[in-house]
C-alpha cells in the first residue's frame, strides 16, 4: 500500500528526471535561436515588370511570325522555357515567405511570453506526471525549428538560382529574336519561294503542300502506325491549318527504340535534306527541333512525356 511519503518521493524524482529532460532540451533550442537570426541572402523578388516584358516578347513574336513564314516553332519554345523558370522561381518565393512567416510567428510568441519559449513555459506550466513526455516534445520542437531554419536557407538559394535562370532563358528568347532579325532579309527570301496555300477538304484538311510531303515520306519510309495532320485541340499551331502531320513510329506513347527510332531518323534526316523541294519549314524529333530558318539541330524543353517530346514521332511542318 502506497503511502503519502511514497507517493510524493515517486512524484519528486519524475519532477527530477524531468528537469533533466528539459536542461537537456534547451540547449537543442538555444543552438536553433541564433541560427534563425543569422543573416541570410535576401531572395531577389519577383520582378512584377516581367508580365509587361513577356507581353512585349509576345507582341515581337507574334510580328516575325507574319514577316517570316509563321509559326516559329524554335522561339516558341524558348519563350515556354523562360516562362516555366519564372514560374518556378513565383512558387519558390511564395513558400520562401510562408517559411519565414512560421518561424515570425514564433518569435513574435516568444516575445509576448516575455522572451520565454512558449515550449518551456508549456512545460512549465503542465502537470508534474506529464513533464517526461512534455520535455521530449520540447526537444522535438527544438529540432523542427532548426529545420525550418535550414529549410529557409535553402528556399533563399533555390529562389535566388531560379530567378537567374529565368532571366537566363528570357536572355535566350531575346538572343533567338535578334538572331531572326539579323537573317529577316534571307528567310523572307526563302519564305517567297512557296506561294502561301490554304487548307483543302478534299485533302484531309491539309494543304497541298503538306499533302505532297506527307504521301512522299510515307512511301519513302511507310507505313507507320498512324499519321495525324489536323487538329484543333490544345496548342494546334500548324496542325490547326493544315500545315503541319506527326508520323507516328510507335503507339500508346511508348518510346521509339531499335526499327522504330531508325524509320524517325530517316524520316527526319530525309525531311531535312529534302526540304527544298518539298517546302518543308521545320522537323522535331527526340525533343529536337531544326528550322530552315535557323538551320541546325536545336534541344527543346522538356514538355514531360514521351509524345510531348516527340520521341515516338516525327512532326513535319511545311510552309
Amino acid at each position: 500500500m502506497e503511502t503519502p511519503a511514497s507517493t510524493g518521493m515517486r512524484s519528486g524524482r519524475r519532477v527530477a528526471l524531468a528537469l533533466v529532460a528539459i536542461a537537456t532540451a534547451l540547449p537543442l533550442l538555444g543552438t536553433a535561436t541564433p541560427s534563425a537570426g543569422a543573416a541570410a541572402p535576401a531572395a531577389a523578388p519577383f520582378d512584377p515588370g516581367d508580365a509587361a516584358k513577356f507581353a512585349k516578347l509576345n507582341r515581337q513574336i507574334e510580328q516575325l511570325e507574319k514577316e517570316l513564314g509563321g509559326d516559329l516553332a524554335k522561339l516558341k519554345d524558348a519563350q515556354y522555357a523562360a516562362k516555366k523558370a519564372h514560374l518556378k522561381s513565383r512558387v519558390l518565393e511564395r513558400d520562401l515567405v510562408e517559411a519565414r512567416n512560421v518561424v515570425a510567428r514564433f518569435a513574435a510568441t516568444k516575445y509576448m511570453m516575455n522572451g520565454e519559449d512558449p515550449t518551456v513555459t508549456f512545460l512549465s506550466s503542465a502537470n508534474p506526471n506529464e513533464l517526461l513526455s512534455n520535455a521530449s516534445l520540447v526537444s522535438h520542437l527544438a529540432q523542427n525549428q532548426a529545420t525550418k531554419v535550414e529549410q529557409i536557407q535553402k528556399l533563399v538559394n533555390d529562389q535566388v538560382q531560379a530567378r537567374k535562370q529565368a532571366e537566363a532563358k528570357m536572355g535566350e528568347v531575346k538572343k533567338e529574336i535578334q538572331d531572326l532579325r539579323t537573317r529577316k532579309t534571307k528567310i523572307q527570301a526563302l519564305v517567297k519561294r512557296y506561294k502561301p496555300e490554304s487548307p483543302s477538304t478534299g485533302m484531309g484538311g491539309v494543304t497541298p503542300r503538306m499533302l505532297k510531303a506527307k504521301n512522299t515520306l510515307d512511301l519513302e519510309f511507310g507505313p507507320f502506325p498512324t499519321i495525324g495532320c489536323v487538329r484543333s485541340t490544345g496548342d494546334p499551331q500548324d496542325h490547326g491549318t493544315g500545315h503541319a502531320c506527326d508520323f507516328m513510329v510507335t503507339t500508346g506513347g511508348v518510346m521509339a527504340s531499335g526499327s522504330a527510332r531508325t524509320q524517325g531518323d530517316q524520316v527526319a534526316e530525309y525531311a531535312i535534306s529534302h526540304a527544298s523541294s518539298l517546302g518543308i519549314k521545320y522537323v522535331i524529333w527526340r525533343q529536337r527541333i531544326y528550322d530552315m530558318r535557323s538551320p541546325g539541330w536545336r534541344m527543346m524543353e522538356n514538355r514531360g512525356g514521351n509524345t510531348a517530346n516527340h520521341y515516338d514521332h516525327v512532326h513535319i511542318s511545311v510552309f
